[in-house]
């Protein structure tokens, strides 16, 4: 294997995490709607057939000011990790719009946009910051059939999500993020390819790729789609030794607490937890202030549990600078230092001792 350059931006935050909690941004979605955009907004002067309202991903090339308002508002707010506006920005996502040729074209731009955002605010005052290219589990599941008549069928196969993956790993990398962020993980192995793909990024420049997994949760038992717990997910994606491990989406931070804790007894790496500011609603709306956000972070820093945080649905620069506001002067979370045995993942963990 090729010896690798190691990630100046990684030993960076690393330094900066044994400091203190650190933040990292909170959602673009909730944001983006809050400018009531139409569809030509959307489109811009691009000739698509298809309606491009709700291509979120197609701003940073349509609308960059948009794009850049919302990471300058979190910058603002107090995050140390702004993260590329680029969760569907993907062949698979966009196909559904008929705009998998700009794809590259999106990563690129928003990666700029982040990182010319967090550049000015570094220079401002002289803080630290940091660019995480977002990458989302696409609309297709490794794990499981979309078919309940023929289980074994897929709609998509391995190396084929590794290589849509790999395009837009590039793109982001070359658009100038600091970091890998494989996030909303709902099933590990997609998120296997994922890690698959940036590391093969990693070998083709000769630079470590650094690494951040976010795993989702999608019912009370703490189970991701694919029924990983988030004990076997760790078992799972430990070998690619990434930068971060945590969790994000999935409900508010009250019910996300058990498997923060676990996960911050395991992990010998950063965690970073991003919840969503509770549940929507009936209209699919957040309520929760943040105030009460805030409030329940405050309590995961009491606790020791969270080396970064940020939000994830319903949560705006409000909710980060509660946040901020939270954690001040509140100590980083402990690297959890484990016993060295062999652990195996099925849907649990198995631990060889």
């Amino acid at each position: 294997m090729t010896k690798l350059t190691p990630s100046a931006a990684a030993q960076r935050l690393r330094e900066q995490a044994a400091q203190r909690i650190l933040l990292t941004d909170g959602a673009f979605g909730t944001m983006i709607q809050s400018y009531r955009l139409t569809e030509e907004d959307y489109r811009g002067g691009l000739h698509l057939e298809m309606d491009q309202k709700g291509n979120n991903d197609l701003l940073a090339i349509s609308r960059p000011h948009v794009i850049a308002e919302i990471t300058e508002a979190y910058l603002e707010a107090g995050s140390d990790i702004v993260s590329t506006n680029t969760f569907n920005a993907n062949t698979i996502s966009q196909a559904d719009y008929g705009a998998e040729h700009l794809v590259r074209d999106m990563n690129l731009a928003a990666a700029q946009i982040a990182r010319d955002a967090a550049r000015a605010a570094e220079a401002r005052d002289g803080r630290p910051r940091f660019v995480a290219g977002a990458i989302g589990p696409t609309n297709k599941t490794l794990s499981l059939s979309p078919d309940v008549n023929d289980p074994g069928y897929r709609a998509i196969g391995f190396d084929e999500l590794k290589d849509v993956y790999r395009g837009q790993v590039d793109a982001l990398l070359d658009g100038g993020a600091d970091f890998i962020l494989i996030e909303t993980v709902f099933d590990t192995l997609n998120a296997k390819a994922g890690i698959m793909a940036a590391l093969e990024a990693g070998e083709a420049r000769g630079q470590e790729v650094p690494l951040m997994l976010s795993f989702t949760v999608t019912d009370m038992s703490g189970r991701n789609l694919s029924g990983h717990s988030i004990e076997a997910f760790w078992a799972s994606v430990r070998h690619a030794r990434p930068l971060t491990i945590g969790l994000n989406c999935s409900f508010g931070a009250p019910q996300l607490r058990p498997h923060v804790v676990s996960i911050a007894g395991i992990a010998d790496t950063l965690v970073m937890v991003y919840p969503n500011a509770g549940l929507p609603n009936d209209l699919g709306q957040y309520d929760e202030q943040p105030e009460t956000t805030g409030g329940f972070i405050r309590e995961w820093a009491d606790a020791g549990l969270i080396n970064i945080v940020g939000g994830c649905c319903g949560t705006t620069p409000g909710h980060i600078a509660a946040m901020r506001h939270a954690i001040t002067g509140q100590a980083p979370r402990a690297l959890a230092k484990p016993a060295r045995h062999t652990v195996l993942a099925g849907l649990e963990p198995m631990v060889l001792a």
